[in-house]
């Protein structure tokens, strides 16, 4: 009976010793270095934060969620800088969620080759797990009319 409560003791004592905000830093610092990426345009390194197969929910991929391989992130990337050759993104706030989550409220902006050019508020909820991006889901209006109020 001694022997159950020493363990119980143990482990409680090893538990009380991780500190979510440390996930939650570590995490913030991937996530930075993501969008670091992302503005040199280094798609193969960006895409090597996902995991093997990553879950996307993007309204560029449909309306359900989507599992893609690093090399199709990459790709989907590569492509979207031939439209928009000097497309990024600012980071206007980082909100940590909890140790496996990460909010990223930023601004995409890019020139499209007819000289459009465009400014997308976005939010990405990530998912990071042992270091990688598990899901990826965004938020962002994809509509290209202007709703009512915006045409007043």
């Amino acid at each position: 009976m001694k022997n159950r409560y020493g363990i119980t003791l143990v482990l409680l004592l090893l538990l009380s010793c991780v500190n979510p905000s440390t996930s939650s830093n570590e995490n913030q610092k991937i996530v930075e270095r993501y969008y670091e990426l992302f503005n040199k345009h280094q798609w193969e390194e960006m895409a090597k934060m996902y995991s093997e197969k990553a879950a996307f929910k993007d309204p560029s991929l449909g309306t359900g969620v989507v599992e893609q391989s690093r090399a199709q992130i990459a790709k989907k990337y590569g492509e979207l800088e031939a439209i928009f050759p000097d497309v990024h993104d600012s980071i206007v706030q980082i909100y940590p969620s909890d140790a496996n989550h990460i909010v990223v409220e930023f601004v995409s902006t890019g020139t499209a080759p007819d000289n459009t050019k465009f400014t997308l508020p976005i939010c990405t909820i990530f998912t990071i797990e042992n270091g990688l991006i598990t899901k990826d889901f965004t938020y962002y209006d994809n509509f290209e009319e202007p709703t009512t109020n915006e045409k007043q």
